[in-house]
């Protein structure tokens, strides 16, 4: 990859964190963290995923080949 893939991959995975927290703050996981104990699958997947991939954008941008 190279520093504009990075970047990309960055942004995206802001994005996806973006709407995680919002899906981890619903009322659905809300209940469903107070019911079961845990939030929902689809926040705890979105906010995975967008580490991840913030992670490796990051990780890419800083390194990457410049073309």
């Amino acid at each position: 990859m190279n520093k504009v893939t990075g970047l990309v991959v960055l942004i995206v995975g802001c994005i996806l964190l973006y709407y995680g927290w919002k899906s981890h703050e619903s009322v659905a996981s809300v209940v469903s963290s107070s019911v079961s104990g845990t939030p929902t699958n689809k926040s705890l997947w979105l906010l995975a995923l967008g580490l991840l991939a913030a992670i490796a954008g990051l990780f890419e941008t800083l390194r990457g080949k410049t073309h």
